[in-house]
């Protein structure tokens, strides 16, 4: 139901940003990171964005200090949105708390991992 109601939408929007920007050798590390937030919207469902051990390093606190600077906060900002939107009746509570993990991913997205 999370396919046909708007995640596979979501998901192919973010790979193909990602795939655009492994065009160039500088987007790469942005590209990967968008199409791990597509690969993550398509199955929120069970699973849970984390740090890893010992994570954001410093590299990794520079690339997601870049992120927000380049615009992708804007993102996670609508995400936030339509959470609360979605969370406002009772059928549209899952879809709104997955909306929310996206979020959080979409945040910082550097040194975060599916768990």
């Amino acid at each position: 139901m999370w396919l046909l109601l708007g995640g596979l939408i979501i998901g192919g929007l973010y790979i193909i940003a990602g795939l655009l920007c492994c065009v160039t050798i500088i987007g790469i590390p942005f590209g990967i990171q968008l199409m791990k937030i597509g690969a993550f919207t398509l199955m929120p469902f069970g699973s849970e964005p984390e740090f890893g051990k010992g994570e954001p390093g410093c590299i990794n606190m520079v690339f997601n200090i870049l992120w927000i600077v380049c615009g992708w906060l804007e993102i996670a900002m609508l995400h936030l949105v339509v959470g609360g939107i979605l969370c406002i009746t009772i059928i549209g509570i899952p879809f709104g708390l997955q909306h929310f993990k996206i979020a959080k991913l979409s945040m910082f997205p550097f040194g975060q991992h599916s768990v």
